[in-house]
């Protein structure tokens, strides 16, 4: 039996404010966007389904108009998504212009090989007097390779799904965005829902990344201010067995699902992946036939209902497409029973949009973090009617016998770093205030019962704009703007770092002798430096102290809320399912709850708590108890003896210690982390002994 707990349920207060328009018909997102619109470099940083195309609209039209520029040219990752930058009638509410590309310069539309016809056709593009042009980044790329960056100059280069962008040498467009920023001559305009790779890389490198003028509209913001949509459930299940025979268990044929099953190359997968397909319809009724104007699967179901299932995973590309076809048909956009499961293998994730979609459930771990947000957007659609949408990574439990029992391991092990990554996205924004140079209650905060107290490290929360106010005694403050830039923008992308380095994930949950500090300041303090290099160590340890403040901040409040409700065992680890509380409280009762469970919010007290416990806790009601016991043999059977690098990330850490204490660390203290780093100083003085750190 599947046991459902969900590792992250967020609600929200539906308050309507990000469905509603302004004057110009900009929606909130969007107005945000349009008032940087002057920016040479603008990032965009806002959920599936804000509205980032028609945010950019707005922009390339004030660009093209009034800035002087003489094209634009949006590039998108795959030619789906082209259809996204169609005709506009802007006007029709309250802008002063439409939004129009002539059909021959939507590429995505165009027959014909990224590196051929098209290419030509981007040069007879740039030769023309027509204003924008549609391509894929492959037609993009090949097209900058044949003209140079050079005859592209006093245009707006537009890169939607900026995390397909890396700054590894390796990566063309990224090199391209890399020389166009050097030369100077474009604007360019990166948007995207998920800014950071499922590999980890860095988008763009830290001096051109600084170029950027970045405008975040954060998850919270989005959903909170939707009109339906109140709560949003995400978990990971595992199963044991094949996964077509456990799918029913998590697959509720009353909601509005898309299945992602398994790529053929995954363990998870059978191998057929149509036999797949077959015996998830066989599973969830009688199969009545196939509908011939849409191509949808017909299926009833024990209650009476038949179920439209479209199969986008059919080998017949004319079957498929005309599934994929009547998917996309507009007269049917807001019919709510066109359709009720999609199963899809590569297709319906990124650009995909399905308003009613109510479940994404996906089988095995995917590639990367990128596109398990992807899909998670697939289902946070507001729609009438709506009130709940989840996601679920079903994954084959590691089983002792398998060869591949490793590679379930880190299967196991990236779906976790998935989940503790989106809670972070989903929270409210945190900004941490060093209690030394608190100045007081901020207007528009709410300090919870009794207000601001001067003597206290106080948290407030500003539920309009989703913020978090926190007082950390102790806490280092950037003092670069880069600095400062990256505490404000970039926490996320650190934690997302932070959580899929594979050695910290597995000491973190299975490691009983590890030390919290190795995490909070070892590991996390490497992840910045290399990061971040051109920070002097001053800003790296302020950077380093945000990052880790946020990720346990948001793990500590999920703990003390589930202590507080006593959940975590049914369908939901309920975050404001409690019917007297106030929707959108959850989070912020847990921080609050936290802050005022310990004596003093310092730094020290955060760096002691190990960010994975809370996961581990999840994991620990998701998995069985042999499986727990098999991983934590593997990993600690790969554990080595202290590298040079660790060791002296852990001297530095007892230099500081002697700094501040007027004594070095000791190696027979009560304090663990006191006796590590005694024991990190003398593998340092033994590792420079023997030159292990080429004289530095």
């Amino acid at each position: 039996m599947t046991k459902t707990v969900p590792s992250v349920s967020v609600s929200y207060a539906s308050n309507g404010s990000s469905t509603k328009s302004n004057e110009l018909g900009m929606r909130p997102m969007q107005e945000r966007a349009f008032e940087r619109r002057g920016e040479q470099y603008l990032l965009i940083k806002s959920p599936p389904a804000s509205g980032k195309s028609r945010a950019l609209m707005f922009i390339a039209l004030d660009k093209l108009h009034n800035q002087g520029l003489k094209q634009a040219i949006i590039v998108v990752p795959e030619k789906s998504i082209g259809s996204s930058f169609a005709d506009e009638p802007l006007s029709e509410f309250g802008f002063w212009a439409d939004w129009h590309v002539e059909p021959k310069w939507n590429l995505c539309n165009a027959p014909g090989s990224d590196n051929g016809g098209k290419v030509k056709s981007v040069g007879a593009f740039l030769a023309s007097d027509d204003k924008v042009l549609v391509c894929t980044h492959a037609t993009f790329r090949f097209a900058v390779d044949q003209f140079g960056v050079e005859a592209f100059d006093d245009r707006l280069i537009a890169v939607d799904e900026f995390h397909h962008v890396s700054a590894n040498p390796d990566n063309r467009l990224g090199s391209h965005l890399g020389q166009f920023i050097s030369r100077d001559k474009v604007h360019i305009v990166a948007m995207t829902g998920s800014y950071f790779r499922g590999d980890a890389e860095a988008v763009l490198g830290p001096t051109d990344e600084a170029r950027f003028d970045t405008v975040t509209y954060t998850y919270y913001e989005q959903l909170n201010g939707y009109e339906y949509l109140k709560q949003l459930d995400i978990g990971y299940f595992f199963y044991s067995g094949a996964y077509s025979d456990s799918i029913l268990e998590v697959l509720n044929p009353n909601e509005k699902t898309i299945v992602h099953i398994p790529n053929v190359n995954s363990r998870e997968s059978t191998k057929d992946k149509v036999r797949e397909v077959e015996h998830i319809i066989e599973e969830l009724g009688e199969w009545q036939g196939t509908d011939p104007e849409t191509g949808f699967q017909l299926v009833k179901i024990a209650s009476g209902k038949v179920l439209r299932i479209a199969d986008l995973v059919d080998d017949d590309s004319s079957k498929r497409d005309r599934v994929s076809a009547a998917l996309k048909d507009p007269a049917q956009k807001n019919n709510r029973d066109h359709v009720d499961i999609i199963i899809a293998l590569g297709m319906a994730k990124e650009g995909f949009d399905w308003i009613w979609c109510e479940h994404a459930l996906t089988v095995g771990y995917r590639s990367s973090l990128t596109e398990i947000v992807q899909i998670i957007g697939r289902s946070t659609r507001d729609a009438p009617g709506k009130t709940r949408a989840r996601f679920t990574n079903l994954i084959a439990e590691p089983d002792a016998s398998e060869q591949a029992v490793t590679e379930a391991v880190n299967d196991t092990l990236k779906a976790i770093a998935a989940s503790l990554l989106m809670e972070q996205v989903l929270a409210p924004r945190f900004e941490f205030k060093p209690k030394a140079t608190a100045l007081g209650p901020v207007e528009g905060y709410d300090y919870g019962e009794g207000g601001y107290d001067p003597k206290k490290c106080n948290v407030g929360i500003n539920e309009e704009s989703g913020q978090f106010q926190i007082e950390i005694k102790g806490l280092a403050e950037p003092k670069s703007e880069e600095a400062s830039r990256i505490c404000t923008e970039d926490l996320n992308e650190v934690i997302a770092s932070f959580v899929q380095d594979k050695t910290t994930i597995e000491r973190g949950l299975f490691d009983e002798e590890m030390i919290p500090e190795e995490l909070t300041q070892v590991s996390m303090g490497k992840i910045i430096k290399d990061r971040y290099p051109e920070l002097d160590a001053e800003d790296q340890e302020a950077v380093r102290q945000h990052a880790i403040a946020a990720l346990n901040m948001t793990q500590q409040a999920q703990q003390a809320l589930l202590e507080t409700i006593g959940g975590g065992d049914g369908e939901t680890t309920g975050t404001g399912s409690e019917p007297d509380a106030k929707p959108n409280t959850a989070l912020i009762a847990g921080v609050r709850k936290f802050a005022m469970d310990v004596t003093e919010l310092d730094i020290d007290l955060i760096d002691r708590i190990n960010p994975f416990s809370e996961a581990y806790a999840i994991l620990a009601k998701t998995m069985s108890e042999d499986s727990l016991k098999q991983i934590a043999a593997i990993i600690s059977a790969k554990r080595t003896s202290l590298s040079p690098e660790d060791a002296k990330e852990l001297a530095i850490r007892a230099v500081k210690f002697k700094r501040e204490r007027g004594r070095a660390p000791s190696n027979t203290s009560q304090d663990a982390w006191e006796r590590r780093m005694a024991e990190g100083a003398a593998a340092f003085m033994r590792y420079r002994e023997e030159g292990r750190y080429d004289g530095s």
